[in-house]
């Protein structure tokens, strides 16, 4: 099945799509140059740059989640900001990275509406990175550390097991969650990836328990059912770095796949750093708002 282009290059390093059901809209990132995109509902036309509103939150915009009393919660460089439905900012919280060579890259809400963001090191060194926990109440705690590139975080429907890419291992794992303490314990694989179709990036879940996980270098989402056996493949053509995926429309039945352009030589792959969609005949899920 291959994905269809639906806006122009409008990122250098796209990633984090969410749909904001309040508004009726898909908002991403460009990574590196700390901007969110609103792209409303991109079924409506092809978007070019110049179409598109763009928010600068920070020199990094790595992550963002939809707050349950309004706004955002947004995962800047080195730690996390709340800000409006217009993105003007409300209140920036305290650093939780303090080395200069690590910034945040991909996170997730549980279902008790902790924002959880991981780390990387900028030159990717093995085990640099941590995953952090955002309380409601502004507080934050390391979840769980020794990791290198932070990626894609969900949770199962009923909140007791936690998915989670951590890119260099090659592998979708598992963690039994408790939704109490905000607790990972039991960490396995789920799914291995072979190098040679990608490497695991960001993560997304379906109605029905299915993981659908972008392929950085392999121009592919993988859709994994809930025991970890591959059942689908989308292919998103003219494209290698598939970065992240997101269901969204007004009945969650498209998924929308954001692309990169880092690391591609200019005039090479004119596509990347486009947003793709294919309607997969499967239907995505409200996912966890911050409750803070």
């Amino acid at each position: 099945m291959d994905a269809q282009q639906v806006t122009e290059r409008i990122t250098y390093h796209g990633e984090g799509p969410i749909w904001d059901p309040v508004r009726g809209r898909l908002l991403i990132v460009d990574l590196l140059r700390g901007e969110v995109l609103d792209l409303g509902d991109p079924r409506t036309g092809r978007l070019d740059s110049d179409d598109v509103p763009r928010y600068h939150v920070g020199s990094v915009a790595a992550a963002l989640r939809p707050r349950s009393a309004g706004g955002f919660v947004v995962a800047t460089e080195h730690g996390f900001s709340l800000f409006d439905a217009d993105f003007v900012l409300e209140r920036q919280l305290p650093d939780v990275v303090t080395d200069a060579g690590i910034r945040m890259n991909d996170g997730g809400c549980d279902p008790q509406g902790r924002f959880y963001c991981g780390t990387m090191a900028y030159d990717e060194r093995k085990g640099a990175g941590t995953l952090f926990r955002l309380e409601p109440d502004g507080a934050t705690s390391v979840a769980f550390g020794d990791v290198t590139i932070s990626n894609g975080l969900q949770w199962s429907a009923d909140g007791g097991t936690a998915y989670y890419n951590d890119t260099p291992t090659q592998c979708i794992d598992a963690f039994d969650y408790d939704g109490e303490t905000g607790e990972f314990s039991n960490r396995r694989h789920l799914a291995e990836i072979d190098p040679s179709q990608g490497h695991p990036d960001g993560l997304t879940i379906d109605a029905e328990g299915g993981l659908w996980a972008a392929l950085w270098g392999g121009g592919k989402v993988h859709h994994y059912d809930p025991e970890g056996y591959l059942v689908d493949v989308i292919t998103v053509p003219g494209v290698s770095n598939t970065s992240a995926c997101a269901f969204g429309g007004p009945d969650l039945d498209v998924l929308y796949i954001t692309t990169s352009r880092e690391g591609i030589a200019d005039g090479e792959e004119p596509c990347a750093g486009s947003v793709f969609a294919v309607s997969p005949g499967v239907r995505g899920r409200i996912l966890p708002t911050f409750a803070g």
